[in-house]
């Protein structure tokens, strides 16, 4: 299983990124995928979630600044992330959820930087 992110950078405030994961291993369409952040304390969150049926689920703190996608013909997901904010720096980790027995699997994570 494979889950490499792509994308990453420095950005001036108010601008935009837009990260990339492609998958491998699994059956990508049948997987909720998404982005998440290490909390400190608390381990990796997912904050942004898009589920095989294609319904998504962003966290309030972002749902009006980023935008969750995928590609199931090619194993990708993506996040649009708009407006950003120096507080929005982090590294961002492409993350994927389901089978039987349940499997939760995450990449190696790309590092966002908000700075002027």
């Amino acid at each position: 299983v494979q889950l490499v992110e792509s994308g990453g950078g420095l950005v001036q405030p108010g601008g935009s990124l837009r990260l990339s994961c492609v998958a491998s291993g699994f059956d990508f369409k049948r997987y909720a995928v998404g982005w998440a952040r290490q909390v400190p304390g608390k381990g990796f969150e997912w904050f942004s979630t898009i589920y095989s049926d294609g319904a998504t689920q962003v966290d309030r703190s972002v749902e009006d600044r980023f935008t969750i996608s995928r590609d199931n013909r090619k194993n990708m997901v993506y996040l649009q992330m708009d407006n950003l904010r120096p507080e929005d720096t982090d590294t961002y980790y492409c993350t994927a959820a389901g089978g039987l027995p349940p499997n939760e699997y995450r990449g190696q994570g790309t590092q966002v930087t908000v700075s002027s």
